[in-house]
């Protein structure tokens, strides 16, 4: 039998805005298994983001329970899902958030050390993650001397960096050209196969 990783249960979420409200999320329930590579499609508005934000403990739904491995989301304190985030989700976003002033191996590894690493260990973890992404060659190079493509696969090996179960990433190819944006999705498939991470890409 699958192993499901992320139960979702009767989620709602309504944002108040004065006069009207929003429901972003309604009577939501969803199970995604252990290792699934899963797109979630809709126009802007459908609530895709608002999901992301609910299964990667970056907010709380209005009302209804989401499990994540076992643990009960909608249960824990601001500081614990903090922690959980740490340790169990990765973030791949649009625009690739890296840290102009520092090379390839340091926006990886600064994650790492944030989460408790010391630099030697967290650098060389960081290395190994761009190597499988295919940037053995480029672990010393900033982001201004990296195409956007390999900007991403910074920002992918980083998402990875502290073997998350969990990875988000939210319109990762929307920055890249058609053909780019394909060898993204590509690796993002095949890292989920290899490492046994569940992916939810929007």
């Amino acid at each position: 039998m699958a192993d499901v990783l992320i139960e979702i249960r009767g989620v709602n979420k309504v944002f108040d805005l004065g006069k009207i409200q929003v429901h972003a999320l309604k009577d939501m329930n969803l199970d995604i298994l252990r290792g699934e590579y899963l797109s979630i499609m809709g126009p802007s508005g459908s609530g895709k983001s608002t999901l992301f934000n609910m299964i990667g403990a970056l907010d709380r739904p209005t009302s209804g329970v989401i499990t994540v491995a076992g643990v009960n989301l909608t249960s824990l304190t601001s500081r614990q899902l903090a922690y959980f985030r740490g340790k169990h989700i990765g973030y791949i976003l649009q625009s690739f958030n890296l840290l102009p002033a520092y090379n390839a191996v340091d926006n990886v590894a600064m994650p790492l050390v944030f989460n408790g690493w010391a630099q030697g260990p967290a650098e060389r973890r960081a290395a190994e993650v761009l190597e499988r992404v295919g940037l053995g060659h480029r672990l010393t190079h900033r982001p201004d001397e990296l195409s956007g493509g390999q900007q991403q696969r910074v920002a992918i090996a980083r998402a990875l960096a502290n073997e998350p179960a969990i990875v988000l990433a939210d319109e990762p190819t929307g920055n890249l050209d058609l053909h780019t944006g394909e060898e993204i999705i590509q690796l993002l498939s095949r890292l989920s196969k290899e490492l046994g991470v569940t992916v939810i890409a929007a």
